[in-house]
């Protein structure tokens, strides 16, 4: 199993859910640091800027599962995979997330969802 910190389509309600369906969800929670959530279509996590912590869903998925988030993000040529410390009602986990460069516009509130 891994832990993986999803933060835009792939949360509950956005067109990409579906594909979460079969694992288990931990909580919602947000990142232990602070990242920069750029929108554009589709939102980018910027690691090298920090304007605020970022909230999103927090799973555990098979391996399976997690080849097929490696696909739809077209990790490592597209957006790049990294161990993150994120927040889940006071616990705190390591999670697997994905990365990319600026793009669109900055969303300073860190929540996809408060577009």
């Amino acid at each position: 199993m891994h832990t993986v910190f999803v933060y835009g389509t792939l949360r509950s309600g956005f067109h990409n859910h579906f594909i979460m369906k079969p694992t288990v969800m931990i909580g919602d929670g947000e990142t232990k640091n602070k990242y920069a959530l750029y929108e554009s279509g589709i939102p980018y996590l910027v690691e090298d800027e920090q304007v605020s912590k970022i909230k999103g869903e927090v799973y555990f998925i098979d391996q399976t599962t997690f080849e097929i988030l490696d696909t739809l993000e077209g990790h490592p040529s597209w957006y790049e995979r990294k161990l993150i410390p994120v927040i889940v009602n006071g616990k705190e986990y390591t999670a697997w997330t994905y990365f990319n460069k600026a793009s669109g516009t900055l969303n300073k509130s860190g929540d996809y969802a408060k577009q």
